[in-house]
């Protein structure tokens, strides 16, 4: 993957902060926890903002509720005491969260809206998911709509709302109705952004807050490059 450049404690983008749960707009390259590459994950980046910002003088507590991919960018939250995580947890796994992307395609949509689904089956090997118009063995439903809500001179911009969370689920689907997204060479993309990033973008988060119980609302704005500025 292309050099990006990473988050760091004061490059952070911050979106809220309260005594419970902290949620940053992450950028595209990012890793959201600690993997094989080694590379600083976002989970650190955001434990030595909290430590900086609280002159804290030991370990800081960061339970990482939900992940995106590495080439995503968008809304993502971590859980800052033990008593907010498992109950994001829950609100996660179960689905009980509105998520709305952005993604910017290369060919206009069959319909300028539609409710997708498909039956995904992943290959860890290719860490790859393949999208399937019927149940098959080892597959899982994936489950999403689509609005197309601007055209660009060369691009499509689509928002989506996410019904399920399956690996690679809207990189996929999209490309799986020809609607590859800009950047995303695993999946049939012609090219790659000079950054290794993909036009895909967590733009919107909806849950109910884990202690206080109140419905609360994330907004994130897409990444400072040509095109997403053109989709504004």
């Amino acid at each position: 993957m292309p050099t990006v450049n990473h988050s760091t404690p004061s490059s952070l983008q911050v979106i809220y902060e309260d005594n419970h749960l902290i949620v940053v707009n992450k950028r595209p390259g990012d890793i959201v926890q600690g993997d094989k590459t080694g590379d600083v994950p976002l989970s650190d980046v955001v434990k030595e903002y909290l430590k900086i910002k609280y002159n804290k003088p030991g370990n800081v507590y960061l339970g990482v509720v939900h992940r995106l991919d590495r080439p995503t960018s968008g809304i993502v939250v971590f859980a800052k005491t033990s008593k907010a995580l498992p109950r994001l947890n829950i609100l996660f796994s179960k689905g009980k969260t509105q998520k709305t992307y952005w993604a910017v395609v290369s060919k206009a949509p069959p319909k300028n809206e539609d409710h997708l689904v498909h039956w995904l089956v992943r290959n860890p090997k290719q860490n790859k998911s393949y999208a399937h118009s019927k149940e098959v063995p080892y597959s899982k439903k994936a489950v999403l709509e689509y609005r197309l809500q601007k055209k660009l001179d060369n691009y499509f911009l689509l928002e989506i709302d996410l019904k399920t969370g399956r690996h690679h689920q809207i990189r996929a689907q999209l490309a799986a109705i020809g609607c590859v997204i800009k950047g995303d060479l695993k999946y049939g993309g012609d090219r790659s952004n000079k950054d290794g990033s993909i036009h895909l973008h967590a733009q919107k988060l909806i849950l109910e807050h884990p202690v206080k119980k109140e419905v609360v609302s994330f907004l994130a704005p897409p990444p400072s490059d040509v095109v997403w500025k053109a989709c504004l």
